[in-house]
C-alpha cells in the first residue's frame, strides 16, 4: 500500500489480528487509553495480538471497498501514555478498518437501534460501537471482536 492517503484525521487505530480498530473522539476522550488497553488484552491473550497503527493521528484511504486506515511515519511507534508522556512501542503501518469505535458519542444508548450501529467512511459502510462519555469503551470493543 502507498503512502498515499486520502484523508488524515484526528484518531487512533489498532491493528487487532489482521484488522484494525479505529478510534474516534474530542480531545481528551481516551482514544490513546483505548488503543493501549487493546494492546494490553492481546498481550493478556484477551483477544488477538494487538499492535499500534496511530495515536493521535492516522490516515484513511478507500481501496476496493475497504477502508485502509495508515500511519502517520512522523507519529509512528508513539503513544501518549497518561502520567507518563509519549512512549515508544511497536508498531503496524496499516490495515483493513473493521471497527470503529466513537468515543464521548452523544447517541450511545444502552440497547442501541441498528442505524447507530453502523458508519460511512468514503462510502463504505463500517460497524462502528457509540460509547459515552465516562464508560469505559475496553469491554464493548472486546465483546464486538469475540462475539457474532
Amino acid at each position: 500500500m502507498t503512502r498515499e492517503a486520502t484523508a488524515s484525521i484526528h484518531a487512533s487505530a489498532v491493528r487487532v489480528g489482521d484488522r484494525a480498530v479505529l478510534i474516534r473522539g474530542p480531545s481528551g476522550s481516551g482514544k490513546s487509553r483505548l488503543a493501549f488497553d487493546l494492546i494490553l488484552a492481546g498481550r493478556a491473550g484477551q483477544s488477538a495480538k494487538a499492535t499500534l497503527i496511530g495515536d493521535d493521528r492516522v490516515r484513511l484511504k478507500p481501496l476496493d471497498g475497504t477502508i485502509i486506515v495508515q500511519n502517520v511515519p512522523e507519529l509512528a511507534g508513539l503513544i501518549e501514555i497518561r502520567g507518563l508522556g509519549i512512549r515508544k512501542i511497536e508498531a503496524a503501518s496499516d490495515a483493513i478498518v473493521s471497527l470503529v469505535v466513537d468515543l464521548s458519542a452523544s447517541d450511545a444508548e444502552r440497547l442501541p437501534p441498528p442505524e447507530a450501529l453502523k458508519t460511512i467512511i468514503f462510502g463504505v459502510e463500517l460497524p462502528r460501537i457509540p460509547v459515552a462519555a465516562g464508560q469505559n469503551p475496553l469491554p464493548l470493543v472486546l465483546a464486538f471482536l469475540t462475539t457474532t
